[in-house]
C-alpha cells in the first residue's frame, strides 16, 4: 500500500511537533492500534514522506543570538561549486536557490555582529563565482508549525 492516507497524515502532524513520541502515544492519539502505527511509520520513512528525526535546538541559548540571511548572485557557471562550498562551512545553516532578486539565499547563525562580519568577509565574499552579496539582520523570528492536510 504506497498510497498516502489520513492515517498517514495525522501521523506525520504529530510527529512534525513531537518526534519524541511513543508508538503506544501516538497510537492512542490517533485512535489506532501500535502495530499498525509502527508499519505506518516505517512505510513513511520507506516512501521518503519521513527523511529523519530531530530536535529543534534554541540556538539563541547557546549564544548564537544573531540571525543573518546573505542573498548572493552567482555566476552560473560556478553554481553548483558554490553551493557544495557553502554547505561545507560549519557555520552556513541553509542554502536556497531562489527566483528573484537573488540567485541563492544562505541563512546562518553567529554569536555576533562582529563574528557575521569576520564571516562574511573572510569567508563567503572569496568564494570563486559569487558576484553580488546582501546580507539581512534577523530582529524577530516568529514561526508556526505546518498543517499537513490531504
Amino acid at each position: 500500500m504506497d498510497k498516502f492516507d489520513k492515517i498517514d497524515n495525522r501521523i506525520i502532524d504529530i510527529l512534525y511537533k513531537d518526534a519524541s513520541i511513543s508508538v503506544p502515544k501516538l497510537s492512542r492519539a490517533i485512535q489506532s492500534n501500535a502495530p499498525l502505527v509502527y508499519s505506518r511509520i516505517r512505510r513513511l520513512l520507506k516512501l521518503g514522506y519521513i527523511n529523519k528525526y530531530t530536535i529543534e535546538v534554541n540556538e539563541e541559548l547557546l549564544g548564537y543570538s544573531v540571525l543573518a540571511i546573505t542573498g548572493i548572485n552567482v555566476d552560473p557557471n560556478f553554481r553548483q561549486d558554490i553551493i557544495k562550498e557553502l554547505l561545507a562551512k560549519e557555520l552556513v545553516r541553509r542554502v536556497t536557490e531562489v527566483t528573484g532578486r537573488f540567485d541563492i539565499l544562505i541563512e546562518f547563525r553567529f554569536k555576533s555582529i562582529n563574528e557575521l562580519h569576520d564571516f562574511i568577509s573572510a569567508h563567503i565574499s572569496r568564494i570563486e563565482g559569487i558576484q553580488y552579496t546582501e546580507t539581512f539582520i534577523g530582529m524577530k523570528k516568529r514561526a508556526r508549525d505546518p498543517i499537513f492536510s490531504i
